[in-house]
């Protein structure tokens, strides 16, 4: 079924097979071997759940959870959550230590500092995951080379650099961006970090996401009831598949219904999942959106596979609904705690805003008065001056 109102698009999926050979990688005792290796890292905290009781009133449902990344690591976005564990391990592996569970303390070892000392990452970024990497070149005491796609606001390119990456925007879209990335880094010799593949079991972007657990677990140990209803944001999809499936691999038969949020312009998984014929398509639009961390043409694969497997629906939303979300969160009714969420953040909460408005939406998804929504604001104002100029 598809709807379109006030310019929210919903697609809902009758046919999904509601399980992945992948679901293995994102079990709760998977979430416990990454939280304990995020722990390990100095500067780690536990990023608020908060729970928008005026706001889930207004909306006419029992209750609204969101997520608030922005305090994670100083870094103001979740992205370092991927990006640490995966060079973590590579470099566990790279020094011979790899059967050890990876740790601070083993990785800036004399012994391992040693043997991994040469190393540099590379990757291609909208912003966030770029600025994940170089965060974990600097913890581990490694080189980074940072490219990002033709558009990027400078301040996301100058907050990589002060990190000590290597930073440069190119002349081409993310897409093209990650195979120059790519190719630069077999041209000299450099480890690639990069989040989305066309490999079903790419193991890089795989490792990626199951970095995103701990996030996930740090929900689930604070929820008080399962979600009835979780909208999840995508660009490539790797952290909306990880939690899609850690989500069912969690709750079981209480496991929510996932709805995948993306931009109007930019809606890679919106347009694989009407096609229909399970295989991953890229985004027909420009790829033109304020929500520049969602700015993506082609699926992870490995991501779909997951998000196919247990998403109910696709949402896509035009820039106005995240900028109404951005405000809500930013000055909130009531006695709610205010939440600084950016363009991409805030998507999901600005899908919470559009769904609950269109009762054929509503009615889609099986959201009412009893329905509890989980979204995650993955990101704060990454870019400064558009939240200031969306904001105040």
């Amino acid at each position: 079924m598809q709807i379109t109102e006030n310019g929210t698009s919903l697609l809902t999926v009758g046919t999904r097979s509601g399980a992945c050979g992948l679901d293995a990688l994102f079990t709760p005792e998977r979430s416990e071997r990454t939280l304990a290796f995020h722990r390990s890292l100095p500067g780690y905290e536990e990023t608020p759940l908060v729970f928008m009781k005026s706001a889930a009133e207004q909306l006419g449902v029992a209750s609204l959870a969101v997520k608030d990344e922005s305090p994670r690591f100083g870094l103001n976005a979740f992205k370092a959550l991927g990006g640490s564990y995966c060079t973590a391990v590579v470099c566990a592996e790279k020094a011979g230590a790899g059967s050890e569970e990876p740790t601070y303390g083993l990785l800036t070892s004399p012994a391992v500092r040693e043997k991994i000392k040469d190393m540099t990452l590379c990757t291609a970024t909208d912003g966030n995951h770029g600025r994940g990497v170089a965060y974990s070149a600097k913890l581990f005491g490694l080189g980074s080379v940072v490219y990002m796609p033709k558009g990027s606001e400078p301040e996301r390119l100058e907050n990589i650099r002060r990190l000590g990456a290597e930073a440069e925007i190119t002349p081409w879209s993310y897409d093209e961006t990650v195979l120059y990335a790519a190719k630069q880094a077999e041209k000299h010799g450099w480890t690639v970090i990069q989040d989305t593949t066309s490999d079903i079991n790419g193991r890089i972007p795989l490792l990626i996401m199951q970095g995103y657990l701990t996030m996930m677990r740090e929900i689930t140990d604070r929820l008080p009831e399962p979600p009835t209803h979780v909208f999840l944001q995508a660009g490539v999809g790797s952290m909306a598949g990880a939690a899609a499936a850690y989500l069912k691999n969690f709750y079981g038969a209480l496991a929510p219904v996932i709805a995948i949020v993306e931009p109007t312009d930019a809606a890679c998984i919106y347009e694989s999942a009407s096609a229909g014929d399970g295989l991953p398509h890229a985004a027909k639009g420009s790829l033109s959106t304020m929500m520049a961390g969602l700015a993506c043409g082609v699926p992870c694969a490995p991501a779909w596979e997951l998000i196919r497997a247990h998403a109910a629906g696709c949402i896509t939303i035009p820039d106005s609904r995240a900028a109404d979300a951005m405000r809500l969160l930013a000055r909130p009714a009531g006695g709610d705690r205010a939440i600084v969420s950016g363009e991409s953040g805030a998507s999901g909460v600005g899908a919470v805003l559009a769904v609950t408005s269109s009762e054929r939406m509503k009615e889609a998804l099986g959201i009412d008065s009893r329905s509890r929504i989980l979204c995650i604001s993955t990101e704060g104002d990454t870019c400064p001056s558009n939240y200031h100029r969306i904001c105040g």
